[in-house]
């Protein structure tokens, strides 16, 4: 099934959920334990329980490779390419990130698989992760996304990164970070709290709101704080609170996701 609209155009004036798939452990990380077949089912299978409910946006993630190295091998991109496109199959959106910093290899996924975005890390400004130094991408990144002639992709970039030290940069604020981020030609910005699971700061949010580049909520997200939320992004991306108790680890929560969906369409209406 084909959609008809680039995302650009279909997330446009509107209030979306991106809901995470967080596949499961990939051919040759430490947690590995499913054979190839068995993750594609896993996650295609997630998908659907997401579109079961008018969920039209998911993103694919490899958060079980833990733990995560910047040296992404072959066989983690080839996979994640297979799982994007066997969900565009389904008439979803799909976007993909793949850790650490993997934000070629993840341009390169959704163009073998027909996606429709990325989650890019270390966009601009440097930073210091889990995984040691990040340095910005900006100019290689989308050198390449024109290389291998994918500007339909759209590529959304976190700043002020979760899980990650910026004392390099802690004289400039979030709000210098996001314009040279959008100047620097980000298809949007992505704001988190400090680690998974937690929600921004406002005073965050407040920041950039202004700003005409689309703006997306990366954590902390669930439907007892959306209405503090909902008036100050485009997009959500909500991915430990779908899940049992909360835990990104776990197995879809189809109550949780009904009554997510039920508080933003009553915000809606």
């Amino acid at each position: 099934m084909k959609l008809m609209k680039h995302y650009k155009d279909y997330i446009k004036n509107k209030k979306e959920i991106i809901a995470m798939i967080h596949v499961r452990a990939l051919p040759g990380t430490p947690m590995n334990s499913l054979d190839p077949e068995v993750i594609i089912k896993k996650a295609i299978q997630e998908a659907k329980t997401y579109q079961k409910h008018g969920i039209q946006t998911v993103m694919i993630e490899n958060m079980f490779d833990v733990p995560y190295t910047k040296k992404i091998r072959p066989e983690v991109v080839s996979l994640m390419s297979i799982i994007g496109h066997e969900i565009k199959k389904l008439g979803l959106y799909c976007g993909i990130q793949i850790l650490a910093g993997g934000n070629k290899e993840a341009l390169s996924a959704a163009k073998a698989a027909g996606l429709d975005f990325i989650r890019a890390e270390g966009f601009v400004f440097s930073h210091i992760g889990d995984e040691g130094f990040f340095d910005s991408c900006a100019g290689e990144l989308l050198r390449y996304r024109k290389n291998i002639k994918a500007e339909n992709v759209l590529i959304f970039t976190d700043i002020k990164k979760k899980h990650s030290s910026h004392a390099i940069t802690k004289d400039i604020s979030i709000e210098d970070t996001a314009k040279a981020a959008e100047f620097f030609l980000s298809d949007g910005i992505i704001i988190t709290g400090d680690s998974t699971g937690v929600q921004p700061d406002i005073k965050d949010l407040k920041a950039v709101n202004k700003m005409q580049i689309t703006k997306i909520i990366g954590s902390g997200i669930t439907a007892e704080n959306l209405s503090e939320y909902i008036g100050l992004a485009d997009l959500f991306i909500v991915g430990s609170y779908f899940k049992i108790d909360g835990q990104w680890q776990n197995e879809i929560d189809e109550d949780r996701v009904k009554k997510f969906i039920l508080k933003k369409n009553m915000f809606l209406i």
